[in-house]
């Protein structure tokens, strides 16, 4: 039976809600779950969207590139600073509306984004994008696994995250191609309509999700006691810590290999390349949880090794882009998914920290790769990625019994 728009799915009690799902479908409820993976799609777009425009903005605005960066940071920022006391403070929200006043806010951030003039209104703007961003992914995940029957729902939340990679590989590409075709305000102002659409989709067609009543919130800090939860965590913060240093600075990176004109095209293979490590997640995930996550670590690093060894090859770069594309596109689900295995009765909590942690660590990339590029040279990004990997293949193995287990607990847990 397919859940139908306008449900609401109605829990009684804390561990009524943590298995609670709308009526079981046969197969999973697609438009619901693409609607929610639009709403990633704006949230990671709106994000990263500057740097594929930031000459032209710090041109209109009247500040350097360094200066006009910080609105990706400022972004990061905004998002790790208050997505734990936002989220606590609107724990009793139904889960659409607070997705709702989320896409609100990416249509208002991103119209002042789009018309400003002054760099300090545009920061502020900036900023209230983060501020929805925390609200907006502290929920996705765990919607997408509501939405779906516990045998489904590694590969509800695969299809919720693939808005990820689409932003990345084809959104940024594309708006920096309007930008220059049309003037860098240009993709802000398509992202206002898209954020308009999909909350019209939203509202249509997924269903409402009742928050907590007072006497089931779980104090945030209180998830960090449950076994596995840090694990994954640790690995959260510094798998995204080496995934940015290198995605930010792709582009100087690849100047300095005399690749400069070919930044869309190597990001196009690293996100075809996701979307297929993606399919494959969402194929596997159920039984496979480890080995997945294993694997795409591996994969990662792989790409790291080629990119500072093969330093006259391009054929070599796209080669790296692939493997990064397929170790890095599954990894959003498959933290997300142990993370909520993990966590239990106390995913929600988890994943609002995992949200703060994984924001921070994209700032904290952007700092590292600015100082690694000034000091040692693009040539040094490899090698920094490579050394996160290491640690990051370290904490996956170790978590044998908690956080990524062999076997993945049944839906009772």
């Amino acid at each position: 039976m397919r859940t139908t728009p306008r449900t609401t799915v109605r829990t009684t009690s804390p561990t009524a809600r943590a298995t609670a799902q709308a009526p079981a479908p046969a197969t999973l409820p697609l438009p619901a779950l693409l609607a929610l993976a639009t709403a990633v799609f704006v949230t990671a777009l709106t994000e990263t969207l500057p740097a594929g425009v930031l000459p032209a903005m710090s041109a209109d605005l009247g500040v350097g590139e360094s200066a006009m960066g910080q609105a990706v940071t400022v972004y990061a920022v905004g998002t790790a600073l208050t997505a734990v006391p936002l989220t606590a403070a609107t724990a009793g929200w139904g889960r659409r509306r607070l997705l709702l006043t989320a896409m609100a806010g990416f249509a208002a951030a991103n119209t002042v984004t789009a018309f400003s003039t002054d760099y300090p209104l545009t920061m502020a703007a900036r900023f209230l994008a983060g501020v929805a961003a925390g609200l907006a992914w502290a929920l996705l995940a765990g919607y997408a696994r509501l939405l779906a029957p516990p045998e489904l729902q590694g590969r509800a939340i695969a299809v919720a995250m693939a808005g990820l990679p689409l932003a990345l590989a084809l959104g940024v590409p594309a708006g920096t191609f309007l930008g220059e075709a049309l003037g860098w305000w240009v993709p802000f102002l398509l992202m206002t309509a898209v954020a308009v659409g999909v909350t019209g989709w939203i509202a249509a067609a997924v269903p409402e999700v009742p928050g907590r009543a007072r006497g089931e919130r779980t104090p945030v800090l209180r998830s960090l006691t449950v076994p596995g939860v840090t694990p994954v965590l640790a690995v959260t913060v510094v798998l995204v810590l080496a995934h940015t240093v290198l995605y930010t600075y792709i582009a100087p990176f690849l100047d300095r290999r005399g690749m400069g004109g070919a930044t869309d095209a190597v990001l196009l293979a690293f996100g075809a390349a996701s979307l297929v490590s993606i399919w494959f997640t969402g194929a596997h995930i159920h039984r496979r949880l480890r080995a997945l996550s294993v694997g795409g670590a591996l994969l990662i690093a792989a790409a790291a090794a080629v990119l500072g060894l093969a330093t006259g090859s391009t054929l070599a770069v796209y080669a790296a882009a692939v493997l990064w594309g397929l170790g890095w596109g599954g990894m959003p689900t498959l933290l997300q998914t142990a993370l909520g295995d993990a966590g239990g009765e106390q995913a929600d909590a988890a994943q609002t920290v995992l949200v703060t942690l994984w924001n921070a660590a994209m700032a904290g990339g952007g700092v590292a790769g600015g100082l690694l590029l000034d000091r040692l040279g693009a040539g040094s990004f490899p090698w920094a990625v490579l050394l996160l990997l290491l640690v990051v293949l370290a904490v996956v193995l170790a978590a044998r019994a908690h956080g990524f287990p062999a076997r993945r607990p049944g839906p009772a847990a």
